[in-house]
């Protein structure tokens, strides 16, 4: 089996339209909740999300290129510039028919199907559709685009597990290259899902925080009084490699992917397992891939959205894995208390937090927590409020999606 590093990472979403602006929003606890600016909201119970900002699509595509991309597939192109360039590889001679683009979306181009049926339904009943219609709301052509973009000629598709489908995307370009399929993959998520539609979906089924007063406080994982997640944006792109190729053309390494593992709830189609079986068990499984216990992780990127059911499966799995381990405390932050939840790209942004941290030495917090959860034992080490320095060797990246969708993945500090 081939060891699989990182060698490049990329990112637009809401606390910033590259790496270095993300990590200093995640270190200094910015929240980039405010009002939705895309649409009229006075008819809607949440009225603010996190969106990016300033975005101005000519500042990255030719008009007649960016006319062609759904929203989620424009950030995932500026998200994998990113992170090529500083992976360098195409500084050097690489087989193409061994790169490949697994990515991640929940929603895909759901901007362009929306705008486009609004406009059936109030004209007369004429079908003027946009000729890129179909190819701008498919899924799958976030990966294509990149391909095409790169002359990628490997492995190519998207993975669609809901909020879990960032990790399951990392997981699977690890597998590709761990079993030898590929010797480079470019993997990561992208989603555009404030629109009409999504807030009045999830609004309808309670599940988005209403706090309009207050929208920079409103998402707040593992506090006693989180009633709610905030909807998010954006893109992350990670560029994963064999060690063995990447040490041959002399790339620098960021950090170590080694373990990930998928599981099923058989529970509910929206609800976690309330004891957070399959999460813990998915936790235990990519531990062992990478030959590691829970005694050796230092810290946990929760997935935890700021919902009262959510968070609570997420504590309980995490109590389970420390269970029989007296002494042992983990250090726990959910980012989404300052990005908002970007759906079917949440797993890539998360992944590139906890690279960060790695790197840095410092643990991003959750912010907005007054009252912590009484549910949270001990031996949780909530980071709340506060960005904390620390040495970290190893850490876990959770993710959960509707349908029951486990999909963690495990990485460790390159040395």
């Amino acid at each position: 089996m081939q060891r699989v590093v990182v060698t490049g990472i990329g990112t637009i979403n809401p606390l910033g339209n590259n790496v270095q602006e993300y990590w200093n929003g995640l270190a200094n606890g910015v929240s980039a909740a405010a009002p939705i600016t895309k649409f009229d909201t006075s008819k809607f119970k949440t009225k603010f999300a996190c969106e990016i900002k300033n975005y101005d699509p000519l500042q990255y595509f030719e008009k007649g290129e960016a006319r062609k991309y759904d929203v989620f597939s424009q950030y995932a192109l500026i998200s994998v510039d990113e992170a090529i360039k500083q992976s360098r590889l195409l500084d050097a001679e690489v087989d193409m028919e061994r790169v490949g683009v697994i990515w991640a979306s929940g929603l895909g181009g759901s901007t362009t199907l929306e705008d486009q049926f609004g406009e059936f339904i109030e004209g007369d009943g004429t079908p003027r559709f946009n000729p890129y219609l179909i190819p701008k709301m498919l899924i799958n052509i976030a990966a294509g685009l990149i391909s095409i973009k790169y002359g990628f000629k490997g492995v190519n598709y998207v993975a669609v597990t809901a909020c879990a489908a960032g990790n399951s995307a990392i997981i699977e370009a690890f597998n590709n290259i761990r079993w030898g399929k590929a010797d480079v993959v470019v993997t990561g998520g992208s989603e555009a899902g404030i629109t009409q539609a999504s807030m009045g979906g999830f609004g309808s089924m309670k599940a988005l925080s209403t706090r309009n007063d207050e929208p920079a406080k409103a998402s707040r994982p593992f506090d006693k009084h989180r009633e709610g997640f905030v909807m998010g944006e954006g893109a992350g792109a990670l560029v994963l490699e064999s060690y063995e190729h990447a040490m041959k053309r002399g790339a620098t390494i960021l950090a170590e992917i080694v373990g990930g593992a998928m599981t099923g709830d058989a529970y509910h189609i929206s609800a976690s397992h309330p004891e957070g079986e399959g999460a813990a068990r998915a936790m235990k499984l990519a531990l062992q891939e990478g030959g590691l216990t829970m005694q050796d992780v230092d810290y946990i990127n929760a997935h935890a959205t700021s919902t009262p059911v959510g968070d609570a499966s997420e504590i309980a799995a995490i109590k389970t894995m420390l269970t029989d381990l007296p002494g042992k405390r983990v250090a726990v932050s959910a980012t989404k208390s300052m990005t908002g939840h970007l759906l079917g790209a949440a797993g890539a942004i998360e992944a590139i937090a906890c690279i960060q941290a790695l790197q840095h030495g410092v643990i991003p917090p959750s912010i907005n927590i007054d009252e912590l959860d009484d549910a949270i034992p001990d031996n949780i080490e909530v980071i709340a409020n506060t960005a904390v320095p620390r040495e970290l060797n190893v850490c876990i990246s959770n993710t959960f999606g509707f349908g029951g969708h486990n999909a963690i993945v495990v990485m460790k500090k390159w040395k």
